[in-house]
């Protein structure tokens, strides 16, 4: 059972992270051997006066992928159990749930690029959800983070969209395209400016090292330089 899981506004400025939550949720899988879970991806959702959010109005999506159906209930009532606990006090907490098979992928990507540029309401939220099938639930405050967790889940459908949580850890130095495939555990190479996969080339890595969802896959995004390719850095990273 391929099931999507995604979070939004569980923190305030003085908490852990929504992604450190969204994490934990994978180590309850995990631990709990309900099944299996992808890394955490991390969603930009539009920022707007009319919109409150913590820091970047962002929401964390990741993957599941149940042993068996008959865990479904038992791992909802963990998450939602681990939300209540966890959440801040200042939190509008929201928390989505997919079953992709039983969706239609394109209406509930729609939504989720929707969210990227306008002001959706709860109640439309809601309506999508019902329409789908899909289980969508608030746990305090305004609630409003269930329209951030339905966008992650359309975003990550879209399959390009979003920044996976965390840094790769390698040493730095110029590396082949084919050795960060390897050390890195990613899928392709990206050139930054035109999208353009690498086949080729060398890259040097240093400092805080991301990967990117992109074509449905993991991607390191690089640029070009005068001595061949860098791994894009923090401003160019907020184009995902």
């Amino acid at each position: 059972m391929r099931l999507l899981v995604c979070i939004d506004d569980t923190d305030d400025l003085d908490s852990k992270g929504t992604g450190e939550i969204a994490e934990e949720l994978c180590g309850i899988v995990n631990e709990k051997r309900f099944g299996t879970t992808s890394a955490v991806s991390r969603h930009q959702l539009f920022v707007d006066d009319r919109i409150p959010y913590t820091s970047h109005n962002s929401s964390m999506c990741f993957e599941v992928n149940l042993h068996q159906s008959d865990y479904y209930n038992d791992m909802l009532y963990a998450f939602e159990e681990h939300l209540k606990h966890e959440k801040a006090d200042t939190s509008d907490p929201g928390l989505c749930i997919c079953d992709i098979k039983k969706i239609d992928i394109q209406t509930v990507i729609n939504y989720g690029k929707r969210t990227k540029v306008e002001v959706i309401t709860k109640s439309e939220a809601y309506k999508l959800a019902k329409e789908q099938e899909i289980f969508l639930n608030e746990y305090g405050g305004t609630g409003d983070g269930i329209i951030g967790a339905l966008a992650g889940i359309g975003l990550r459908l879209s399959g390009h969209d979003g920044r996976f949580k965390g840094k790769h850890k390698i040493v730095e130095g110029y590396y082949t395209v084919e050795e960060l495939k390897i050390q890195l555990k990613i899928d392709e190479v990206m050139l930054h400016e035109t999208f353009i996969i690498l086949e080729e080339g060398r890259v040097y890595v240093s400092g805080k090292v991301k990967s990117v969802l992109m074509f449905h896959k993991r991607v390191l995004p690089v640029f070009q330089t005068e001595a061949g390719y860098a791994n894009c850095k923090k401003e160019q990273l907020r184009r995902y």
